[in-house]
This record gives C-alpha cells, structure tokens and sequence, in this order.
C-alpha cells in the first residue's frame, strides 16, 4: 500500500462514538430570525441598539443615492429633450410606485400577507418604488426592528401555547388508571 492510499482512510471522531444517542429535548418555539438582526431582538442584546441605528442610517443613505440616480435618469431624459407628458409621467409614475411601496412595506411590518394577496404582482412595483420601502425601513428602526412586533407577537403566542402543552402533561398516561364508568 502506498503513502497516499493510507492517507485516504476515514478517520473516526472519538466524541461521536462516545456520545450515546439522546432524543433532543424540546425547549419551546425558536424565534423567527430578522434580517440584519437576527434574534437579537428577543432581548435586545448582541448589538440590538446599533444595528438599528446601523440599518436605519444604511437605509437613508441608499434612499439617498437612489434619489440622486433617479435625479441624473430625469436629467438624462432632459437633456433627450423627450417633451413635457413624458417627464411628468416618470416623476408622476415614480411618486405612485415609491408611496405604493412605502404603504405596503409598513403593513408588512405589522402583518404577514395572506397566501393568495397580490404581493407577488406587486413586487415589480415596489422595485420601481424602492425609495418608499427604504423610507419605510428608515422610519421603522426608530422604533423598532423592521417586523419586531409581529414577529414578537407571534413568538409569545407560541410560547405561551407551548407551555400550555407542557403543564398539562402530568406524569405517565399509561400509568393512569381507567376512568370508572358510571
């Protein structure tokens, strides 16, 4: 045999083989992640504070510059001399997609949308209004993370429901005695 088939052997791991099988322990409902925060939201630690700040600051500056980009795009379509209609239509059109995106970013935070909504036909709308839903982010981490109080909500829902559960199990049921008929 050779150096290179020796190599080649799986090597066992030790703590693997010593560790009996243990069926997992349920410990309750596992908090639902955020973006850019993870579940520091649940208690507002490993950095909570300054990733909203950090995620409110990211956001106003991309509107910003979105906004610059959207300025050069009307000023490259000036300079087209493409005519009056059509440079009130990209500012009318881009004023409607970015309040549209705004009201509908907002409600997600607060809401999940029901499976058969319109959000998926949507979401060319809200990528042409992308500086309404960064406005919407901005505006939220002042009081929260995006999405916390649902999220928060539906978290303590689930808890409470699963300690529910785990109180009332008392014991073995196939220990207990047969109920006397009457």
């Amino acid at each position: 045999m050779s150096d290179d088939q020796r190599d080649q052997t799986p090597v066992e791991p030790a703590a693997e083989a010593a560790a009996p099988a243990q069926p997992p322990v349920p410990t309750g409902p596992e908090p639902e992640p955020i973006r850019f925060f993870g579940t520091t939201w649940v208690n507002h630690d490993g950095g909570y504070g300054l990733r909203r700040v950090g995620v409110a600051v990211g956001a106003l500056a991309i509107a910003v510059i979105g906004a610059f980009l959207l300025r050069l795009s009307y000023e490259g379509l000036e300079i087209g001399n493409v005519g009056p209609f059509l440079s009130i239509s990209v500012i009318v059109l881009f004023a409607i997609a970015s309040s549209i995106a705004f009201a509908k970013t907002w409600d997600s935070f607060s809401r999940r949308p029901a499976p058969s909504s319109d959000e998926a036909a949507l979401k060319g709308l809200k990528a042409i209004g992308f500086i309404g839903s960064l406005i919407a982010y901005f505006l939220r981490c002042f009081v929260e993370a995006p999405g916390e109080k649902l999220r928060r909500t539906e978290y303590e829902h689930a808890s409470a429901e699963f300690a529910r559960r785990r109180s009332s199990r008392t014991g073995n049921p196939a220990a207990r005695r047969p109920k006397r008929k009457k």
